[in-house]
């Protein structure tokens, strides 16, 4: 793990370790709820949110909601956890008509998957998480946190 002069925290883990990183990362995030993830088709972005859940508390049994486009998870303090797969609309006015907006400010974890596809709906509050996938096994990991007026420094 390393952190460079622009704000990232980067992680190289095996598929097995993604649980630690997630917890690292929650540790890191702080109160940030909107969390933005980022990577190519099968980069492990739904698996990560599942660890992320994990650490949460989450005892549901997750799915990418792709078709869907969010899915709703319980804790085991009956708090809501929202994962959204944006990858299948067509412009954000689909995503405004589900009510996205409301899911992100209603104080919720919401893990939101292509966010690059609502682009004037992210909140200015929120946790980037880029995901590259080296090979079948290891992935790099990067956080950003943003406190709605420039990049934390971590």
């Amino acid at each position: 793990m390393w952190c460079d002069d622009g704000g990232w925290v980067v992680h190289e883990a095996d598929l097995a370790d993604l649980n630690k990183v997630a917890k690292d990362f929650i540790e890191r995030a702080g109160n940030r709820r909107v969390w933005l993830l980022y990577g190519e088709m099968g980069s492990g972005k739904t698996t990560f949110i599942k660890d992320l859940c994990s650490q949460l508390g989450v005892a549901d049994v997750m799915s990418s909601p792709t078709f869907s486009i969010v899915n709703e998870y319980l804790t085991r303090s009956n708090t809501k956890v929202f994962h959204f797969d944006f990858y299948r609309i067509k412009n954000e006015a689909e995503a405004y008509d589900i009510g996205a907006e409301e899911y992100f400010y209603s104080g919720n974890y919401c893990f939101v998957e292509w966010p690059e596809k609502i682009p004037s709906l992210i909140p200015s509050e929120h946790v980037e998480v880029s995901i590259l996938s080296e090979n079948q096994t290891h992935r790099t990991l990067a956080l950003s946190v943003h406190d709605g007026k420039e990049k934390n420094r971590i």
